[in-house]
């Protein structure tokens, strides 16, 4: 985003207003996002989903698993194991309690996306499949809100495992947009027996691919998508990225008038 994005019609007019006062910006939602990786044959790769064409927000782009914080993720029921909220929320430069629910967020998000659960019996373990009809079941459960995540590992007698994520960014979305995420962006390695697998909802494609190839123009992506591959495109290994050392800074694209024309610049 060097040269910024051109924003057009209704977004440059929407730009104008908010940049004069005359509109009010829209809050932004607490959102966590999360990265899996798995090592290919050529380096790392990525699990991408293509979102639906008839979704509000970035409709047909490749986005990585993630969503809204649901206010039950701060439910300090949640079985816990690894770096504590506190901790998480030190990284994140927030509250134990938004910590806890972007924690949350995160893993549940990318089981809900995915079938990837980050969790495990104790703190040493991870669960090894959740492909069964089970699994789907509460899925499902709670894609629609019925089951909280908290009695989901309860019931199963499962602990969260904070330690397997990697905090890797912090976006915003800017201003101008009519819905807005403050989203945190974690990095995690797909466990060892489990699988993805294209579970339908928001998506209606699912895709493993490497970094570079996914920059290299067939995809259509969001902003902070497109600079998290820029940065893993730059590492030759799974292991290298977790090993990476990452300070966490907060993003939000701005609008800014150059040359009479409104554009977007991170």
């Amino acid at each position: 985003m060097d040269n910024g994005i051109p924003l057009p019609g209704e977004f440059g007019q929407r730009a104008r207003d908010i940049l004069a006062g005359r509109l009010q910006p829209v809050p932004a939602r607490d959102a966590a996002t999360v990265v899996i990786l798995r090592d290919g044959a050529r380096g790392p790769q990525v699990y991408l989903l293509r979102r639906k064409a008839s979704m509000a927000f970035a409709a047909g782009a490749y986005v990585f698993p993630g969503g809204s914080v649901d206010p039950r993720d701060t439910d300090q029921a949640v079985a816990w194991a690894g770096p504590s909220p506190k901790k998480w929320g030190e990284v994140f430069n927030a509250d134990e309690k938004t910590a806890r629910g972007l924690v949350c967020a995160a893993v549940r998000e990318t089981f809900e996306e995915s079938g990837v659960l980050l969790a495990g019996q104790g703190e040493d373990t991870v669960v090894a499949d959740t492909t069964g009809d089970d699994w789907e079941a509460d899925r499902v459960a709670l894609i629609d809100r019925s089951l909280a995540f908290a009695d989901f590992l309860g019931k199963r007698g499962l602990v969260l495992r904070s330690d397997l994520l990697k905090p890797w960014a912090h976006w915003i979305t800017p201003e101008i947009e009519h819905k807005r995420f403050d989203t945190r962006f974690f990095v995690a390695v797909l466990p060892e027996g489990q699988r993805t697998r294209d579970v339908g909802g928001e998506a209606d494609k699912v895709v493993w691919q490497r970094p570079a190839e996914a920059l290299g123009g067939q995809f259509f992506l969001m902003p902070p998508t497109h600079r998290t591959l820029t940065e893993l495109a730059a590492y030759g290994s799974v292991g290298e990225v977790m090993a990476a050392e990452r300070e966490i800074v907060r993003i939000m694209p701005r609008a800014v008038e150059i040359d009479g024309e409104m554009r977007l610049m991170a």
